[in-house]
């Protein structure tokens, strides 16, 4: 079968009519079959266009026939049903393609679970995503033209698209023992954003405003110790040590093991926690004792946010942030910081010092300055 371009097919509004929007990387003979299929060009949307209607629809399955592949996944589902004349559309329910020996590799390796479902979902979105080409014939055009779609159609973040790449390349070089090789695929640039950092008298009204005892001890250790969501559904009650006030985080992310610190007042909240709960293995159990759910946990938060009255947008590792910026605007060092954090590199843990207050409640806002001096002025002018 031969590697074939993709054409997305997707639905635009022209003066208020329905059209076809066709996206595909610039291809002289592509371009020219869609000017032979009545499309122009638009300069706004950067694509060639075409009247909605299944006519024309009809045209371009028969004029790019054996030229291209048409995806029209994103036009909803037709009456018709799937076309196989040419067509990459990924199925309303996909079917799952990954093989045995992608997961069992992920588990040798010791891949994290939520790494390993990632991966897995994500791989076998690319699968569908190439499907009728096989597993064993895809390149690097294909992995492209993924990676376009998710951009341009599932409008997916920059970390979930480079997850995307890992996933496929992690089969390429692990599963089959390719030759490890940097791939000509366009990552996308990193994002710079800062991170959402609740106030102190924030975290307490979250914590107020959650009436489960368990959720709202978990939420209370997320904050005290700084660890991550899949850190907390994994923490034994043999971990947390309370007679020193510390809990050890084992097989943390980069299989790394740390100490971080338990607030005081917690404490006694985690005895009284320990008598009405009994959790036997977990520190945070599940119905039938087993492990927590990460899925309730941001659940149950979403629920104590909105009751909070707090329209950041918090989820569980907010908290962490929140932690390390607290202890840094309270004159905490950075490099405890990184050690409390699990932190390979310093440059990771500077992150907070963008989002401290710590050195600009010393500077005097510029309103506050024009204010203040005019004030000076009228005392200095009434005494005249």
């Amino acid at each position: 079968m031969p590697n074939l371009p993709i054409i997305y097919v997707k639905h635009l509004l022209r003066n208020n009519s329905k059209v076809f929007g066709l996206y595909f990387v610039y291809n002289f003979e592509l371009k020219e079959l869609a000017k032979k299929s009545g499309a122009t060009w638009s300069q706004s949307n950067n694509c060639w266009w075409l009247p909605n209607s299944s006519e024309n629809l009809n045209t371009l399955f028969t004029n790019y026939k054996g030229k291209a592949w048409l995806d029209i996944s994103h036009l909803g589902k037709t009456k018709k049903g799937p076309r196989n004349v040419g067509e990459a559309q990924i199925p309303e329910k996909t079917k799952m393609l990954v093989p045995d020996a992608y997961k069992e590799r992920l588990i040798r390796m010791r891949y994290s679970e939520s790494t390993q479902k990632n991966y897995q979902h994500l791989f076998n979105d690319f699968l569908n995503f190439i499907a009728p080409i096989s597993i064993l014939n895809f390149n690097e055009e294909h992995i492209r033209a993924y990676q376009n779609w998710l951009v341009e159609v599932k409008k997916v973040s920059s970390s979930t698209q480079n997850s995307a790449i890992n996933a496929i390349k992690f089969y390429l070089e692990k599963v089959m023992a390719g030759e490890r090789k940097t791939y000509f695929i366009e990552r996308p640039r990193k994002e710079k954003k800062l991170p959402v950092i609740l106030s102190e008298p924030e975290v307490i009204k979250i914590l107020s405003a959650t009436p489960n005892p368990k959720h709202r001890l978990t939420f209370a250790m997320l904050y005290s110790t700084g660890m991550r969501v899949g850190e907390i559904i994994n923490l034994r009650v043999q971990d947390v040590d309370l007679d020193r006030s510390l809990v050890h985080i084992k097989a943390a992310k980069g299989k790394k093991d740390r100490i971080s610190i338990i607030s005081e007042a917690l404490k006694p909240v985690i005895k009284t926690y320990y008598q009405e709960y009994k959790p036997s293995y977990w520190f945070v159990e599940g119905a039938h004792r087993a492990k927590y759910s990460a899925s309730s946990i941001r659940k149950s938060l979403a629920r104590s946010v909105k009751a909070a009255e707090i329209t950041k947008h918090v989820t569980p590792h907010t908290f962490r942030h929140s932690f390390a910026t607290h202890l840094l605007e309270r004159g905490t060092d950075t490099r405890y910081i990184q050690e409390l954090l699990g932190h390979s590199s310093p440059e990771t843990t500077a992150i907070y010092a963008r989002v401290s207050n710590r050195s600009l409640r010393n500077l005097l806002n510029p309103l506050d300055a024009i204010l203040r001096d005019n004030s000076l002025n009228n005392k200095l002018q009434n005494k005249h």
